[in-house]
């Protein structure tokens, strides 16, 4: 069965929101990755400065999650997503106009409140919506997402020819052309009944629910891992190469991997069930993916001689990047199916924002020590420390949720009946 033949299985609705996450990465990544450039060489601003921007729009998105996911719950996940859509244009065309500290950061503000609005309605909204098959859409989702995480970065490279201005209006008008498609297009569903309860009770809820901040716990790993896409693969491609442009490559094998691959994947481990044990393997398969680059590193030192050194020292840092993106083929989709079977589906939306607030966390913290890592390797002659660092993380989280499998605290994934349309 093609890709496109189950995607036309699902309702319009999923449809929509897939296309939907595929604009939604493009114009992030065509804006957002050279920020900091802008900031620095065309506005002169200084590099704390710079971070107190980036840190704002950091800051707002994964700190407010939780707001975004209650505000679903509450209010209807369409209105939330198509609010999230239309912040994220006015934030992104403030970036193009804006040269002053307070619109920078009023630009930062309003882009990453967004996206703490239509993230997690977007995943509840298909968890509701999926009626079943939430582990192939959630699949599916991965797949439009890498898309967009690999097209964005290429139109923006293009834009910055002309100029910043160019580029963040492009980015706010795609967010502008989803927000019309989804009011023209996305239905809107009934809430859930409510028993008259308050958010904070609601809040108190999730997070009383012991097994569910067990679980969110055990995968922080797989958000510190998939993070390194970005940062420690990269820096091991460009070392090993002598190239800025090798990091492009880590992104590329890892989309096109996602790209070919996702659907398959998914669909061949659900007839098998057992979605524990598939999130555990593919924990395990992420820590294993860092071990090429491990045993590796300070194998060469200098510039290579000539591309086919250059070539062979890239090789471990590229398989290191395609086990590292299996692993998150195998275990992600899983993840997201079984979030909202821990609790009651008017609180979809909220657990979602809650584990994304985790993540963001486990990926900011994560970060912090693979870059303390990093140095201390360098310093030390110790070049293998921060694979190492990694592969234990993913370890420790496979064994959190092997664990959990054992006590028999994962639930089973829900199927929760399609909300009568209002």
């Amino acid at each position: 069965m093609s890709t496109w033949h189950e995607i036309r299985r699902f309702p319009v609705a999923v449809r929509l929101l897939l296309v939907n996450q595929f604009g939604v990465n493009i114009g992030f990544y065509l804006l957002v990755p050279y920020l900091a450039t802008h900031l620095t060489e065309n506005l002169g601003m200084s590099a704390a400065v710079v971070g107190v921007v980036l840190g704002v729009r950091t800051l707002s998105q994964q700190g407010l999650f939780v707001v975004g996911g209650s505000a679903a719950d509450r209010l209807g996940a369409r209105g939330v997503i198509i609010a999230g859509c239309a912040l994220r244009t006015l934030g992104f065309g403030l970036f193009a106009f804006g040269d002053g500290l307070v619109v920078l950061l009023a630009a930062s503000v309003l882009s990453g409140f967004a996206g703490a609005l239509f993230n997690p309605a977007v995943r509840a909204y298909i968890a509701q919506e999926a009626d079943g098959r939430e582990a192939e859409a959630f699949a599916l989702f991965g797949v439009f997402a890498a898309a967009g995480a690999l097209v964005g970065p290429l139109l923006g490279s293009a834009l910055l020819l002309v100029d910043f201005r160019t580029s963040a209006l492009t980015a706010a008008g795609i967010f502008a052309v989803l927000t019309v498609a989804q009011v023209m297009v996305l239905p809107a569903r009934a809430t859930q009944p409510r028993d008259g309860g308050s958010v904070p009770a609601d809040w108190r809820e999730v997070l009383g629910n012991r097994p569910f901040l067990a679980f969110a716990l055990a995968m922080v790993g797989m958000f510190t891992l998939e993070s390194q896409l970005y940062l420690l693969l990269p820096d091991g491609a460009r070392r090993a190469t002598g190239w800025d442009g090798a990091a492009g490559l880590v992104l590329l094998v890892g989309t096109l991997a996602h790209l070919t691959l996702q659907l398959r994947v998914t669909r061949a481990l659900k007839r098998r069930g057992q979605r524990g044990r598939w999130i555990v393997a593919g924990l395990g398969l992420m820590a294993v993916g860092f071990l090429p680059p491990a045993l590796a590193a300070g194998g060469g030192s200098g510039t290579p001689d000539g591309v086919a050194d250059g070539v062979l020292r890239v090789l471990p840092v590229l398989a290191g990047a395609l086990l590292l993106s299996l692993g998150v083929m195998v275990a992600q989709p899983f993840v997201m199916e079984l979030i909202p079977a821990y609790g009651r589906p008017g609180l979809t939306g909220t657990y979602f924002g809650v584990f994304y607030v985790v993540s963001g966390v486990a990926a900011a913290v994560g970060n912090t020590v693979v870059g303390w890592a990093m140095d201390t390797g360098a310093w030390a002659g110790a070049p293998w420390l921060p694979w190492v660092c990694c592969a234990l993380s993913g370890l420790v989280s496979a064994l959190g949720v092997a664990w959990l499998r054992r006590l028999g605290s994962l639930p089973a994934p829900s199927e929760p009946a399609v909300p009568a349309t209002v």
